[in-house]
């Protein structure tokens, strides 16, 4: 079974920064695309960042400039760089994979920024 864990979330103040991982129980060289989504109380899930098999990255307009994503494919993770953070980056950050047509998710984990 697919099992995609997330880590690194947690408080922080303004302007301060987190990384945020994605450990993977399979292979993710062979992923169509890892992703970040965001999900804000009572929203659905946005796209923040992703970076496809070929390692081409796609970054949110709301996030450009100041999160960066990359994976580390012999650790079967990935990771999202958060710089300067703000009060409106609080929120739910869950992993995903597309990988053989499927679609998988983390469980999420907690960002919370303290203006």
């Amino acid at each position: 079974q697919v099992q995609l864990v997330e880590s690194g979330g947690g408080l922080v103040q303004a302007g301060g920064s987190l990384r945020l991982s994605c450990a993977a129980s399979v292979a993710i060289s062979d992923a169509n695309t890892m992703a970040w989504f965001r999900q804000f109380p009572g929203k659905s899930r946005d796209l923040i960042a992703r970076i496809d098999i070929w390692d081409r990255t796609y970054v949110a307009d709301s996030v450009d400039g100041r999160f960066t994503i990359s994976k580390d494919n012999p650790k079967n993770t990935i990771y999202l760089q958060m710089e300067a953070l703000e009060a409106g980056d609080t929120g739910a950050y869950y992993c995903h994979m597309f990988k053989n047509g499927q679609n998988y998710w983390g469980q999420g984990t907690q960002v919370t920024v303290s203006s």
